[in-house]
Parts: structure tokens; sequence; C-alpha cells
């Protein structure tokens, strides 16, 4: 599996990051994680510049895309020619956002009336694109999903890995990642954010 991670100029570190970390934890599975931006470098909104590992047109070959979040996320959802660059189909591709990821998710038409999650900051810019913004962090409709708050990537990779792989994979993923002594706990969480919005069998 072809994970898209895409980061653009001004990303969050903990969207990508850590969704592409947990998300690699099936790297013995033959996933892969990758890090994929528009430029051959992009500075993260602390300064943090990285060199992409994809560039921005492998997110319509990749078998999902997770979209993080960034301090210039508004700015790219108002240009047109960098929207052109993404294309996207949710017939055959597992996609999820996060955060401000969310209203380029809206831009592209990929929400339409359904509800989304995302970040507080983000919240009246989602509203004002025609979406109805939920009080949670996590939530799915069929293959698109939308998250919000920084730590919720853990729920995007949590329902990525269930949904491409099994509910024991991701608890496994998760596993790896959660703190010690409290593992159960955040495995747990992770699993009852994204249970519901599996696929009935998958669920059970």
């Amino acid at each position: 599996m072809q994970i898209a991670v895409l980061t653009f100029d001004g990303f969050n570190e903990l969207d990508s990051f850590v969704a592409a970390a947990i998300v690699n934890r099936m790297k013995a599975k033959g996933w892969a994680a990758h890090i994929t931006s528009p430029t051959p470098e992009v500075t993260s909104m602390n300064g943090v510049t990285i060199q992409r590992q994809k560039p921005l047109e492998f997110a319509a070959e990749a078998d999902a895309v997770l979209i993080g979040s960034g301090v210039k996320t508004r700015e790219i959802a108002a240009d047109t020619d960098m929207l052109a660059r993404i294309t996207l189909d949710p017939s055959r591709q597992l996609i999820g956002a996060q955060c401000s990821g969310t209203l380029i998710l809206a831009k592209l038409g990929l929400i339409g009336d359904l509800p989304a999650c995302t970040d507080l900051t983000t919240k009246p810019w989602v509203i004002e694109a025609g979406v109805d913004v939920l009080d949670t962090p996590f939530v799915a409709h069929g293959n698109v999903a939308t998250a919000g708050g920084c730590l919720a990537s853990q729920y995007l990779a949590t329902w990525l890995i269930a949904r491409m792989a099994t509910i024991g994979d991701a608890r496994d993923a998760m596993h790896y990642v959660a703190p010690v002594g409290e593992k159960d706990t955040y495995i747990a969480r992770a699993l009852a954010a994204v249970t519901p919005f599996l696929p009935v069998a998958q669920a059970a």
C-alpha cells in the first residue's frame, strides 16, 4: 500500500509526521507512507525544513491520501492552480484530512453536504465553505474521513490501517507508539473513535 501524506509549506509537524510514522509501522507488510509536497522542500510552521519524498501528483496514484494542516492552508485552498494539481478519487482511494486539511477537502468538493471535523481555528473557514462542523475528533463517510486537533492524527492513522488491513494491525501499530503504562488506554480510545465508521464486518 502506498500512502501520500500531503504536506505543504507552513505544515504542522504533528499532522504529517505522527500519521506517517504510525502508518509506516506497516512497512513489513509492504506499506509506505510518503511525505508528498508541491515543491522539493517545504518548511514547517516552526521552521523545520524537509525534503519531500514524492511530488504532489503522486496523490493521484496512491492507495490512500492523508492531508495535514498548516498555517498557510487557507492560502493553498484559495489557489486554484495548486488545487488543480491534486487529483483524488474516493471511489478507489481512502482519503483523510486533519484540521485545516479539511478545508482543502471541502474546496476539492470531496465533502459536499456531509458533516466534517476540523480544528477550532479552521472551523469558521470550513463553515464558510458550506460544511457543517462536528464537535468530535473524528468522523468518516465511506472512504473519506476528517479529524480535528493535532493529536487526532493517531485516529486517521488507526482508521486507515483498520480499513486497509485489519483492526489487529491498527491495534499493533498504536501499541508501538502509545506511552508505556498507558498503551491499553490509548488503543481503546483510538479504536472507540474509528470503529463506528468501519464496515460492519470489520467492526464485528
